[in-house]
C-alpha cells in the first residue's frame, strides 16, 4: 500500500516552523519555555550556568564603552569575517589545489570538530548572548544573532587553526630565518587575539563563553596534532570498510546532536560540517586508489606546484566554478527527489523527526529557499555580500533583542531584578533604622548597579555607526517595558534595531512565562504581556526548515569535499594543471 499523498492545495503552508507542542501561548502558561522543552538534566545544568552570564554583562559592558571607537568597530566587524564558516570553506579546497593537502585535510577536522562540538554545547544548554541592550552588538553576520552564545565557535576554531599552526611553525623552524619566523608566529598570535577578544568586543559574546571556546580549541588542535596524521593514513592504507565505518560514525553523530529548546542554526553548520568530513573521507581513500604513487601520506599524494602562477590561478578559478555547478544542480535536485522518500519511510514509522522541522507528510514540494545556508553562500548572493563588505558601517550595529532566545533572557532579566528589588526592599525594612543607614552607604543590589552602569552608557549617534538616533541608553528598570522600535512609543530604553521585519502571526508567538508569580496589579501584568507579544512580533522570524534539508546539506557538502579532494585534482592532471 503506498502512502497516501495530500495535495499542495490541501497542506497550506505556515507561515515558520511550527513549535513541536500544541498549545501556541505554551510560554504563557505556568510551566517556563525551558522547563517544557529541556529534559531536567539539561535544565539543571543551564539554571547552574546562567548566573555566570548575567554578571559579566555590566563588566562587559563598562569594557565596550571604554575602549569603543569607529576605527575598533571596524576592525573587529571585519576581522570576525577570518572566523566564519565562509571563509574556511574558501580556504579548504584551495590548500588541496595548491599543494598542501596535509593542511587543507587538517583545517577540514579541527574545523569540523569545533562547529560541531561547539553547536553541540550550545543546543545542549541553551545559553542566550550577553545582554542588549546594555551591550551594543556589532556583527556582520545576520545569521549569527540568531545562535545561542555559549560557547563562541569563531575563538573556538581561531584558537584550534592558530595552535596548529604554530606547531607546524615550530617543527619547520629550521626552513625559516629568525626574522620570517617570529612574523609568522606574531601573524598567528595576531589572528588568535583578534578574533577572540573581538568576540567580547562586538558585543557577541562573554568572557565565559571566550574561555570556554579557547579551551575547546585548544583540546581540538591537541587531538589532530597528536593523532591527524595516523587517521589520514588509516583510511588511506585500508578498504572501504574503514571509510564506511568513518561516514556511519559521522551518521550518528548527526542522530544525536542535541534538539535545542529555541529556532536555534546551530545544528544546519554542524550537518554542513560533518558532510564535508564525509566526502573528504571518501575523496582522500578514492584518490590514493585511482593514483599510480600508491603513497601513504597526503602530501605524497598531491603533487600539484606552484611554479607557474597561471596554473594556479586557473585551477584555482575553475575549481571554485565546478564546486558552485554541483552545489547549483545537486540541492533543487536533492529537494525535489527526497519529499516523496521521506513520506514513503514516514508512512511506516521510520522517520526521525527533529524539532523546529517541517514533516514531509505537511507539506508537498519544497518551495526555493532563500538565505538558507550559512556556510557557503549561492553564487547570486555573492554581489550582495561583497556589497556589504564594502559598507559594513551601515549594518554593523544593533541593539535589543534580535532573536527569540534573546527576547526570553531581557524577561527573564526583567522578573529577575524585580524579585531581587523586593528582596532587597524586605530587607531594608527588617534592619533598625541605623542599621539600614549604614547599609546605605556600603554596597549596591546588582540591578541597581547595573542601572548605574548603563545609565551613563554613550548614546547612540548616526554620525559615526550609521544608525538612526536613539534615545539615551539604558536598561530595563523594574516594571520597564521592553524595547520597542516605535520611535513615537514613549519608553526609557533604547528601541530595537534589528534587521527584517516580518509580519508575524501573533497565535504563532511564544513568548516565555513569568516565574515571578503574581503581579501586583493584573491590568499592569496583561500590559506587560501585551508589550511582550509585541517585541517578539518585531524579532526576525527564524525560516522554515523543511526535514529533507538535512539529508540534501549531507550530499551536497559530502560532494563539495568530493569535489575539492579528488574530482577537480583528477581532471586537473588530465588537463596538464600540474
Amino acid at each position: 500500500m503506498s502512502p497516501t499523498t495530500p495535495t499542495e492545495e490541501s497542506i497550506p503552508l505556515p507561515s515558520r516552523t511550527p513549535s513541536p507542542f500544541g498549545g501556541p501561548d505554551a510560554g504563557l502558561k505556568a510551566i517556563s519555555h525551558y522547563e517544557r522543552r529541556l529534559p531536567p538534566w539539561r535544565l539543571r545544568l543551564r539554571q547552574a550556568l546562567i548566573p555566570i552570564v548575567r554578571k559579566e554583562t555590566p563588566y562587559l559592558a563598562r569594557v565596550q564603552q571604554a575602549c569603543r571607537s569607529p576605527l575598533l568597530d571596524t576592525y573587529f566587524a571585519l576581522t570576525a569575517n577570518l572566523g566564519t564558516h565562509t571563509f574556511f570553506m574558501t580556504a579548504l579546497p584551495i590548500c588541496f589545489w595548491c599543494g598542501y593537502p596535509d593542511m587543507g585535510m587538517a583545517l577540514v577536522h579541527m574545523l569540523a570538530m569545533g562547529v560541531y562540538f561547539s553547536g553541540f554545547v550550545k543546543d545542549m544548554v541553551c545559553l542566550p548572548r550577553p545582554l542588549s541592550p546594555p551591550l551594543q552588538r556589532i556583527t556582520m553576520s545576520g545569521s549569527a544573532a540568531l545562535e545561542y552564545g555559549f560557547p563562541s565557535t569563531h575563538t573556538t576554531n581561531a584558537v584550534s587553526v592558530a595552535l596548529y599552526c604554530l606547531d607546524r611553525l615550530h617543527n619547520a623552524r629550521d626552513g625559516y630565518d629568525a626574522l620570517t619566523y617570529k612574523l609568522l608566529c606574531a601573524g598567528c598570535l595576531w589572528y588568535l587575539f583578534s578574533i577572540s577578544l573581538g568576540r567580547m568586543y562586538c558585543g557577541m559574546h562573554g568572557f565565559f563563553d571566550v574561555v570556554f571556546g579557547a579551551v575547546l580549541g585548544a583540546v581540538i588542535a591537541w587531538i589532530r596534532i597528536i593523532y591527524g596524521a595516523p587517521f589520514d593514513e588509516w583510511i588511506i592504507t585500508g578498504d572501504w570498510t574503514r571509510t564506511a565505518l568513518a561516514v556511519c560514525a559521522l551518521a550518528v553523530a548527526v542522530r544525536i546532536h542535541p534538539e535545542p529548546a529555541d529556532n536555534c542554526p546551530c545544528f544546519d553548520d554542524s550537518v554542513a560540517f560533518v558532510g564535508v568530513v564525509m566526502g573528504s573521507a571518501i575523496g582522500i581513500w578514492q584518490f590514493a586508489q585511482v593514483t599510480p604513487y600508491r603513497e601513504t601520506a597526503l602530501w605524497e599524494l598531491y603533487t600539484f606546484t606552484n611554479n607557474t602562477l597561471l596554473k594556479a590561478v586557473t585551477r584555482i578559478v575553475a575549481g571554485i566554478v565546478v564546486i558552485f555547478l554541483w552545489r547549483a544542480i545537486m540541492k533543487p535536485a536533492s529537494l525535489r527527489v527526497l519529499p516523496p522518500i521521506f513520506r514513503f519511510i514516514d508512512h511506516y514509522g521510520l522517520a526521525i523527526p527533529r524539532r523546529y522541522f517541517l514533516q514531509s507528510r505537511d507539506y508537498h514540494t519544497v518551495p526555493p529557499l532563500r538565505r538558507d545556508d550559512n556556510v557557503i553562500p549561492p553564487a547570486s548572493d555573492i554581489s550582495a555580500f561583497m556589497t556589504n563588505f564594502r559598507h559594513t558601517r551601515k549594518r554593523t550595529v544593533s541593539i535589543g533583542p534580535q532573536s527569540e532566545a534573546d527576547a526570553r533572557e531581557y524577561i527573564a532579566n526583567r522578573e529577575q531584578r524585580r524579585r531581587d528589588s523586593r528582596e532587597d526592599q524586605h530587607q531594608r525594612n527588617t534592619l533598625t533604622p541605623k542599621t539600614a543607614a549604614k547599609s546605605t552607604g556600603t554596597a549596591l543590589p546588582s540591578f541597581a548597579i547595573e542601572d548605574l552602569i548603563d545609565e551613563h552608557s554613550a548614546t547612540a549617534t548616526t554620525s559615526r555607526t550609521g544608525l538612526t538616533s536613539l534615545p539615551p541608553a539604558s536598561p530595563p528598570h523594574l516594571g520597564d517595558s521592553p524595547p520597542s522600535r516605535n520611535p513615537h512609543q514613549h519608553s526609557s530604553t533604547p528601541y530595537l534595531h534589528v534587521e527584517g521585519q516580518a509580519t508575524a502571526d501573533p497565535n504563532l508567538l511564544t513568548p516565555p512565562a513569568s516565574d515571578a508569580g503574581a503581579s501586583s496589579s493584573d491590568s499592569g501584568r496583561e500590559d506587560e504581556q501585551r508589550e511582550d507579544r509585541e517585541m517578539f512580533s518585531q524579532l526576525e522570524k527564524p525560516r522554515i526548515r523543511y526535514d529533507v534539508e538535512v539529508v540534501t546539506k549531507l550530499v551536497v557538502y559530502a560532494g563539495i569535499a568530493w569535489w575539492a579532494v579528488v574530482g577537480n585534482p583528477l581532471w586537473f592532471e588530465k588537463a596538464g594543471l600540474v
